[in-house]
């Protein structure tokens, strides 16, 4: 088939999809309520089912009272006995895969469980639909003349008593359709390969005699990828490596950071920046309008959302709310309830509502990756945008960063210590850390009122970080490459310590 015929019908095809979403943006509240419903008569009659009565449950109310939120660590025995071969538990339609997560916050790898509900009404019907936003919004688009270039985590699948683990990428890829493949680089040889460093290489060799017109993957990684790219090619900027490269789609971490050195390998005005919010256990959210850092909700992946506010997070008889009760402006932790048999699960994250409608999200930081040693509840989306502030005043360009509580000893009062490394270190380290100090004021109330007079925090401590050393701490932990993430804030020192030791 022709390429600009190809091009014409695949965007004709995905474009009709608009229509349903269109459905969920009209009715938010009945798309669900009745999504609630489907999955628990659906799950009625397995062990879970049976256990809470999903039966007999005919609202949300009653799925409230009856049902537990849980953690990983409470729903890991019922998982590991699926891994083993133990089919409906939680979930009637046999589950063989499961996504291999560390996350950044433990050791101790998760096995979230994929279904093949979920890999076809969630994780694929996703990616199609960010396509179909994507050129809902760009009607000249020609995304499908060249290639996407997609830079994911992949290593290997695993098989273990009948059951297959690995990264969701690598589950991912080994079920993707013919189209998917054609339409992506590198090969599904390349990108399942295991070691970080000869696979970079490979999609290197791979990708650069390609007609790339967009770029998937996490910004921290894909950095590394496209610098490489400009060393090996000799060229100025990535438009004199791929001339038709119009979109990044990117997700996994904060854009801020990155966003001015991205600008300058691809110094075009009207390249665009899509952004989205994906994890193991599902995918949440798309960027559906041009030059916007919102989220659209994603209502119908077969997911039920729930929030809890931050400010009663954790406490004793701390409540969830359904989405219609949620407000703006309001940092919630996220409860899902999805079509792999996930039941009222808390996925780690935290999002703020910018609009209810349609319902769209920014996502603020992780439940556990905070600084609230002195009560001043320092968030990611704080620390992100302090140093997005900071850096256009110094003129410095960060690589990446991880912030810890130094904890008060004696007469000693607390402070914040920071490890950065720069791609551009600013000139005055003490003018740097001082615009940080008040940004953060500015930004933050709570840090403010520590802050006060040195009454509870002193001014932070910023370490200079010599050349990769994030990088060579993941090596250390073999967690180079695709979705693995450095800690950006953390309520103890353990990670910190570790830098400052290798530093």
């Amino acid at each position: 088939m022709p390429i600009p015929l190809f091009n014409s019908i695949a965007s004709w095809l995905l474009k009709k999809r608009y229509h349903q979403i269109e459905l969920f943006l009209k009715y938010p509240l009945d798309v669900q309520k009745e999504l609630l419903l489907q999955l628990i008569n659906f799950a009625a009659h397995t062990q879970l089912g049976k256990q809470y009565g999903f039966s007999s449950i005919r609202s949300y109310e009653t799925f409230r009272e009856r049902v537990p939120i849980s953690s990983y660590e409470e729903l890991a025995p019922t998982i590991e006995r699926t891994r083993r071969g133990e089919q409906n538990i939680f979930w009637p339609s046999h589950i063989k895969w499961f996504a291999k997560s560390s996350g950044t916050t433990n050791a101790k790898s998760k096995f979230i469980p994929v279904s093949s509900e979920a890999l076809e009404d969630c994780h694929y019907k996703s990616g199609k639909d960010l396509l179909c936003l994507y050129l809902n919004n760009n009607e000249n688009s020609q995304l499908f003349t060249g290639k996407s270039l997609r830079l994911g985590g992949s290593k290997e699948l695993y098989e273990d008593n009948g059951s297959f683990f690995g990264d969701l990428s690598a589950i991912l890829i080994d079920n993707m359709p013919l189209w998917a493949e054609y339409s992506s680089t590198p090969s599904n040889k390349v990108s399942l390969m295991s070691e970080w460093e000869s696979k970079l290489e490979a999609i290197i060799e791979e990708s650069i005699r390609e007609n790339v017109t967009s770029l998937a993957g996490v910004p921290s990684w894909m950095l590394v990828l496209l610098n490489n790219v400009m060393e090996r090619t000799g060229k100025n900027h990535l438009f004199e490596v791929w001339e038709n490269l119009e979109v990044y789609f990117h997700g996994g971490v904060s854009f801020a950071p990155y966003r001015e050195q991205y600008k300058k390998l691809l110094p075009r005005k009207r390249f665009n920046y899509y952004e989205t919010y994906n994890a193991s256990e599902g995918f949440f959210g798309i960027q559906d309008r041009n030059n916007s850092e919102d989220l659209l909700l994603m209502l119908d992946y077969g997911i039920f959302y729930e929030f809890i506010p931050m400010d009663v997070y954790g406490k004793e008889g701390a409540q969830a709310i359904p989405l219609w009760e949620v407000k703006t402006g309001i940092n919630y932790a996220i409860i899902i309830t999805t079509n792999a048999g996930l039941w009222r699960y808390k996925i780690g994250d935290t999002v703020r509502f910018t609009s209810l409608d349609p319902f769209r999200i920014r996502i603020t930081g992780r439940t556990k990756h905070h600084i609230n040693a002195f009560g001043e509840e320092l968030i990611i989306e704080n620390t992100e945008e302090a140093l997005k502030q900071v850096c256009k005043k110094t003129g410095a360009e960060i690589k990446e960063y991880t912030a810890a509580p130094i904890f008060m000893q004696g007469n000693d009062k607390g402070a914040h210590e920071w490890m950065i490394e720069f791609r551009h270190p600013p000139e005055n380290l003490g003018y740097f850390t001082e615009f940080l100090d008040n940004a953060l004021k500015a930004l933050n109330s709570d840090y403010e009122a520590k802050r006060y007079n040195n009454i509870t925090l002193r001014m932070p401590e910023v370490h200079i970080a010599r050349k990769d050393l994030f990088y060579d701490w993941l090596k250390l932990k073999n967690k180079l490459g695709g979705q693995h993430k450095i800690p950006r804030l953390s309520n103890d020192r353990g990670y910190l310590e570790e830098l400052l030791k290798m530093n």
